[in-house]
């Protein structure tokens, strides 16, 4: 136990010295912050939704529409195929189904291998193949053909949308300015969003509730209002807030998108040549040579800019737009248009996203919170501290000073990983807390024994910290396996608890058995007792 060598002290301490830098930030103010040298660490705690407050929105995501759109996508590419084989067909959705039926019904055996080749396999990888087909289909007696989506294929769409909508939600908000919101799939078909300190619910629905699909259609100016739509083309209504008295609330569009937001590289807020607030955007080399070739061949035409069905521009095409970029003008304010051009460069959800749940938690809540558990925190950790140092004396001093370096550890690691920290991980920091105590509890409480046994000073601390090791790692260890556990099928507040503790465990063992007891061994080579007051 005496033999300590240098590399291990300099290791340890610097490590001491890394909890203690790191969490300092926590305790000052932002002027103090930003005074700082760069080569400092600044990073601070970020409170949760129960600590400061905030929005906790639980969103539904519509997998009806998502069923829908898949079957119209594949019924188009049915279609394709058997045309492109020479089977003429008729085909219609009814129901959750396509039903087709051959002109010519001596083609099914030929119809079915064209089916066969339509057959997508989802999940599956070029190298390893496997996946699970996206429809399955059936002959019936009087010769049509019934194609299906497969439930394993629904299953496996329905986790897609979710883990894009996830994605896309996220870009949303982090383009709002805040600071790590949870956005984490929950139960089936679910979306749970939780914004720590923002005050205006109304807003953040109004950024992650709407679809923002955007896509660019050719208008038909020689259609009026009460003109019936031609094949290939349909009607589309004015956005409310580009609707102008006499002049008509709709326009007959081509169904055929010349463009889709998918082929925005970004889009932003910007101003027209009168300083009025437009949307910019530009478009990805595939986008700008489409947009350049199509209003070269259409000048003097309309075309529609649509946003989730609605038209909020329709500008006339007065010379080619070369250049891949250009700007959506309209009644927008500064905050509209910088909204819409947030929406588009995060990119346009998968499916249509309801609210099931809205709950606001008021700042004064989390302040409450946070008051509540400083109080508790200070008299459970003096009351702790008092008691060790009544029970074992100057062994007692060593591990509290010990025990401040652990809770430095923990809110340095924690800080440096940008964790959240909610009042589950606040239990869980409590808990390895009380851990870390235990842990020195066990080591002196065996030294004692040791001691009292006959054993010299030196030999007692030798044998007492190596007897109480294996006890200490047995329970730390499955403290440990316990929060990964925790952590591995936990969500939300669980998953906060598991990572506070699974921190906490590590920093309790190296403060227990390494810190306290370096600092132990420095003593007792130095003063080389022969009497242990513990």
């Amino acid at each position: 136990m005496l033999d300590f060598p240098r590399w291990k002290v300099v290791l340890i301490t610097l490590v001491a010295l890394f909890g203690v830098v790191s969490a300092a930030p926590n305790f000052l103010s932002d002027e103090q912050l930003n005074s700082l040298p760069d080569f400092l660490p600044k990073k601070q705690l970020t409170l949760g939704l129960d600590l400061q407050g905030g929005v906790h929105l639980l969103m539904e995501v519509d997998l009806t529409e998502v069923r829908q759109e898949k079957l119209i996508s594949k019924r188009g590419d049915i279609r394709d195929a058997l045309r492109a084989a020479s089977i003429p067909q008729r085909s219609a959705i009814r129901g959750d189904n396509i039903v087709i039926n051959l002109t010519k019904p001596e083609q099914a055996d030929q119809a079915l291998d064209v089916l066969d080749d339509t057959v997508e396999m989802l999940g599956g990888s070029a190298l390893t193949g496997g996946g699970v087909p996206d429809i399955e289909y059936l002959k019936q007696e009087n010769g049509a053909i019934i194609v299906s989506l497969t439930e394993d294929g629904l299953i496996k769409r329905g986790n897609d949308v979710i883990t894009q909508s996830i994605e896309v939600l996220r870009r949303r908000i982090d383009g709002m300015g805040t600071t790590e919101p949870n956005i984490q799939k929950q139960g089936e078909g679910r979306i749970l969003i939780q914004v720590p300190g923002f005050d205006d619910p109304q807003k953040l629905k109004n950024i992650i509730g709407k679809t923002a699909k955007l896509s660019f259609q050719l208008v038909n100016s020689a259609m009026g209002s009460q003109d019936r739509v031609p094949p290939g083309y349909e009607r589309l209504p004015m956005a409310e807030s580009e609707r102008v008295p006499g002049l008509p609330d709709s326009l007959v569009v081509s169904k055929r998108k010349i463009l889709t937001g998918e082929n925005l590289k970004e889009a932003g807020l910007g101003y027209d040549q009168d300083n009025r607030p437009v949307v910019s955007f530009r478009f990805d080399n595939f986008g700008g040579k489409r947009f350049a070739d199509v209003t070269r061949k259409n000048v003097n035409r309309r075309f529609a800019i649509i946003l989730d069905g609605e038209i909020i521009s329709a500008p006339n095409i007065q010379s080619p737009i070369l250049g891949g970029s250009g700007i959506i003008t309209g009644n927008f304010t500064v905050e509209s248009a910088s909204e819409l051009g947030l929406l588009l460069s995060a990119g346009a959800l998968p499916a249509r996203l309801t609210v099931v749940e809205e709950r606001t938690v008021g700042p004064d809540l989390g302040s409450d919170n946070i008051e509540a558990g400083k109080i508790a925190a200070i008299i459970g950790l003096l009351a702790v501290m008092v008691y060790i140092v009544l029970s074992y004396g100057m062994f007692g001093m060593v591990a509290n000073f010990a025990l401040i370096i652990n809770i430095s550890l923990i809110f340095g690691l924690l800080s440096t990983l940008g964790a959240t920290l909610t009042m589950p991980g606040v239990a869980g920091i409590v808990l390895t807390i009380g851990m870390a105590v235990d842990a020195n509890v066990l080591i002196f409480e065996r030294v004692r024994e040791e001691f009292r046994k006959g054993k010299k000073a030196l030999s007692a601390l030798d044998t007492g910290y190596d007897k109480a090791f294996s006890t200490i790692i047995d329970a730390n260890v499955t403290t440990f396996i316990a929060a990964l556990i925790l952590f591995q099928f936990g969500t939300g507040p669980i998953k906060g608890f598991a990572v506070t503790l699974a921190i906490g465990v590590a920093t309790s063992m190296f403060t227990a058995v390494s810190f306290s007891r370096m600092i132990i061994s420095a003593w007792a080579v130095r003063k080389r007792p022969t009497v242990l007051k513990i």
